[in-house]
């Protein structure tokens, strides 16, 4: 991603900071979200562009990557709500997400499989907790939703992976 050339330094480096540090994390969630990998390319373009015109909006009650998600989650949240959006297939295969950095075994592809057939507000949970590794109260501050939703939401959804998958001991993370 190209960065916006401006008079202020110190906004410029603090972007370049956050791409490099968040692009690929944002990628992810925003192709799993979205289920276009096109789309999710402009979903992250957007997320650092408003980022970019509203340097002043990081008040620093969260982390970064906290705030990141936050906009990433509105900006495809706003993407899906788009008419011309309903009517195209968003099907993304998993050869089309960003490549991890160990190739996936058998397991992990149906459990990634299982993830995004989950209800939406499920698998947004189980992501950026598993995936992304973020606390219940970082989540609810992405969702905007309560600590109690977010633990509700995340039992749900290991309880039916746990019934589709089968196995397990139910005390995994």
């Amino acid at each position: 991603m190209e960065v916006v050339q401006g008079p202020d330094n110190i906004r410029e480096e603090w972007l370049n900071h956050l791409v490099w540090q968040y692009e690929k994390d944002l990628l992810r969630i925003c192709s799993i979200y979205l289920r276009d990998a096109t789309l999710a390319q402009d979903a992250v373009q957007e997320t650092f562009l408003r980022v970019y015109k509203s340097p002043n909006a990081f008040h620093g009650d969260s982390s970064e990557k906290t705030w990141l998600v936050r906009i990433a989650m509105n900006v495809c949240k706003d993407l899906r709500r788009n008419a011309w959006y309903r009517f195209v297939d968003r099907r993304v295969s998993l050869d089309n997400l960003p490549i991890p950095s160990a190739p996936p075994s058998l397991d992990h592809i149906a459990l990634t499989t299982e993830i995004m057939r989950l209800p939406r507000k499920h698998m947004e949970v189980v992501m950026l907790h598993y995936y992304e590794g973020m606390t219940i109260r970082e989540i609810a501050r992405v969702l905007g939703i309560s600590l109690a939703a977010v633990s509700q939401r995340l039992s749900k959804a290991k309880s039916q992976l746990h019934d589709v998958l089968g196995g397990g001991d139910g005390n995994e993370r």
